[in-house]
């Protein structure tokens, strides 16, 4: 296994403890989010500074990396008003439609074009995602704002993605790191203040798990994806990352008590197969042609 996709692993690690965390309920949503940015701006931004590792290539990569942080900003906060306006389980499952929209622009934008592999896997990791929470889900879906906020969260997500590979291929992480949660963390502050969040009042653990949330789930985990996505195809990366759904289920079983079902077990294989065919390094071909007999 190669390094890009050893951090990969770790990273989908570290924000699989995210949910499990938020379902603590210890602070509201958007301001743990907002808070989760802060934190990791706190560190990596005096030690980028003090070390002068902080190194911006031109005034455009630095516009375009403040854009994918106030984007995956905004994608925290939609998603959080998501949950909080409908249910995590189906805000969780229309934001997971990302690998599609991260396909779309990868063909219309990226130099990479997707391969056959991946949107056969992203087909079959979709199932895996439907089986693991349930059909019944979607005949309770409400075609509400909160519905469409979901999807919102989605597409962000994949401009977040598809942003931040075009600009880590000439800017080094640390410094992409550095400048886009510094601009999250701005823009959830703002967002965070315009909703009428509170910023303190929390209890001892409640500040422990922000803590985390801005050290695990932030900052080491999206150092780890960042490298990844420098190295890698920004649609196998999108599409892994629906992995974290089976690890923050465990961790929910193993944390919260919460059950796994036969159906979850089954969900969570079909979904890890179809990622594994991302990565399938041949082309899948649906219809074979027969070989030509020799004269």
């Amino acid at each position: 296994m190669t390094k890009p996709r050893i951090a990969l692993v770790i990273g989908i690690i570290c924000i699989s403890i995210f949910p499990v965390l938020v379902r603590l309920s210890l602070t509201p949503g958007l301001i743990s989010a907002f808070y989760r940015m802060l934190f990791a701006s706190v560190i990596i931004l005096p030690y980028v500074l003090i070390t002068n590792k902080l190194k911006i290539p031109s005034k455009k990569m630095l516009v375009l990396a403040s854009v994918c942080g106030v984007v995956f900003g905004l994608d925290v906060g939609v998603w959080n008003i998501a949950i909080q306006e409908s249910s995590a389980t189906q805000a969780t499952l229309l934001t997971n439609l990302s690998p599609v929209w991260v396909g779309i622009g990868a063909f219309l934008f990226l130099k990479d074009k997707p391969l056959r592999n991946f949107w056969i896997g992203t087909v079959i990791a979709i199932i895996g995602m439907i089986t693991l929470v349930g059909v019944q889900f979607f005949i309770k879906l409400d075609f509400d704002l909160a519905f469409f906020f979901a999807i919102l969260s989605g597409m962000l997500y994949a401009v977040y993605m598809l942003t931040s590979k075009f600009v880590l291929e000439e800017t080094d992480v640390l410094t992409f790191m550095t400048v886009s949660v510094v601009s999250s963390a701005i823009a959830l502050g703002v967002l965070s203040f315009a909703m009428g969040e509170p910023f303190s009042g929390f209890s001892n653990t409640g500040w422990g798990v922000l803590v985390i949330q801005g050290l695990v789930c932030q900052l080491l985990a999206w150092l780890l994806i960042s490298y990844a996505t420098k190295y890698m195809r920004a649609t196998r990366v999108s599409v892994s990352l629906l992995g974290q759904a089976i690890l923050a289920s465990i961790l929910a079983w193993i944390f919260l008590n919460e059950t796994i079902t036969l159906q979850m077990v089954i969900g969570g294989i079909i979904l890890l197969f179809g990622i594994r065919i991302t990565f399938y390094t041949k082309q899948i071909s649906l219809f074979r042609m027969p070989k030509k007999a020799k004269s």
